[in-house]
């Protein structure tokens, strides 16, 4: 029995000898496949810096309003008679929209006509009188002096009421005016908040909204507040697209046609206003629009790739390549496109960049294998 454990103890320690043995020399082989390998080489990529011309867009909300629009108000007290117009109604400019009825305003009219009338007679009657003395008077003796002046200023004081007179009666036509109310220009009437028999008037109640609001929609105006770093670029005449929700496939276009000149001081925007033809009616006032502002560069300035400038807690910086070493660059961004930004700073015309940069990559660390790309 003894004899038996052994030999398999043997056997054992033969099998577990050979095994090991069998890794170290798989394990040893490896090692040197892994050494045989050659070392993957990683480059950078660089480019040379130069001028160029930046055009990009920017996108800025809009809002469409009316080229002209009016609230109309009741400018007597008085009841509505009769309208003539309602919600969608297209009016030409003097067209009545509705009428009024006030019965005082008749009996004033027909008093003060009245009042005319016997200031009339009045001063027919002194300036006849003056000029029967007048023509009496040239005979030497017949007619005093005081006579002859007092006839005169009678007759001067009785055409100062005559006039008094049509001018009340002119004050009082007016007001009957003012009971027809009309369209002060052409367009569409947006809202009515009056019915028949309704009571209107500059005050009281029933003045708290207007009659009538009237909208001019063949013209609108496209009103866009651009930041104040993008101000420089937009001009008069300056060209603009732009979109709304309710047309998503269908792109329009613009001219700017006014500039505030100022910033607002709640948005620091300037308010740019452009005209927009709408003849065809497809747009409406009160749309928001989305606008796309061209961001043309004047003059050529120096453009890198987005990922050739760096964020970092410090600052903001470029990458540059001098003698063989990294050296951040500090600098500031202007306007940018979909894959380009402006930067201003310490660089120049010919300098060379890292393209793709990362804190990864020191200030003043070597920089080995570099690889020139286009910009």
């Amino acid at each position: 029995m003894k004899n038996i454990r052994n030999i398999a103890l043997a056997l054992l320690l033969a099998s577990v000898s050979a095994t090991l043995q069998n890794c170290g020399s798989s394990k040893a082989n490896e090692e040197k496949e892994e050494k045989k390998a050659p070392a993957e080489v990683i480059s950078t990529e660089t480019f040379t810096l130069q001028k160029q011309q930046l055009n990009s867009t920017i996108k800025i909300p809009g809002e469409l309003i009316a080229y002209q629009q009016v609230d109309l108000y009741a400018k007597v007290s008085s009841f509505v008679k009769k309208l003539y117009a309602d919600v969608g109604t297209e009016v030409k400019q003097g067209q009545i929209l509705a009428s009024m009825e006030a019965p005082e305003i008749s009996a004033q009219l027909s008093g003060s006509e009245s009042r005319l009338r016997s200031q009339e007679a009045l001063y027919q009657a002194s300036k006849a009188n003056y000029d029967r003395l007048l023509e009496t008077s040239k005979t030497p003796g017949t007619v005093s002096q005081n006579d002859l002046d007092v006839a005169l200023a009678k007759q001067k004081s009785d055409l100062a009421q005559l006039e008094s007179a049509r001018s009340a009666s002119r004050e009082i036509t007016d007001n009957r005016n003012y009971l027809e109310i009309r369209a002060p220009f052409s367009g569409i009437i947006t809202a009515r908040n009056i019915s028949t028999g309704a009571y209107v008037g500059p005050s009281g109640k029933g003045s708290e909204f207007p009659l009538f609001t009237l909208a001019d929609q063949r013209k609108l105006r496209l009103v866009v507040s651009v930041p104040e770093a993008y101000t420089s670029h937009l001009k008069n005449k300056s060209q603009v697209e732009f979109t709304v929700r309710s047309l998503p496939n269908q792109t329009f276009s613009a001219s700017v046609s006014r500039l505030a000149g100022a910033l607002d001081v709640r948005l620091r925007a300037q308010r740019a206003e452009m005209d927009v033809s709408n003849t065809d009616r497809k747009l409406l006032p009160g749309m928001i629009a989305e606008v796309s502002v061209p961001l043309n560069s004047d003059t050529p300035t120096f453009a890198v790739p987005k990922s050739a400038v760096l964020n970092s807690p410090q600052g903001i910086y470029v990458i540059k390549i001098v003698d063989q070493k990294a050296q951040w660059v500090p600098v500031k961004t202007g306007s940018s496109s979909d894959d380009k930004t402006e930067v201003f700073g310490d660089i120049q015309e010919g300098d060379v960049l890292i393209k793709t940069v990362t804190e990864e990559i020191r200030d003043q660390s070597e920089i080995k294998n570099q690889k020139l790309v286009s910009n």
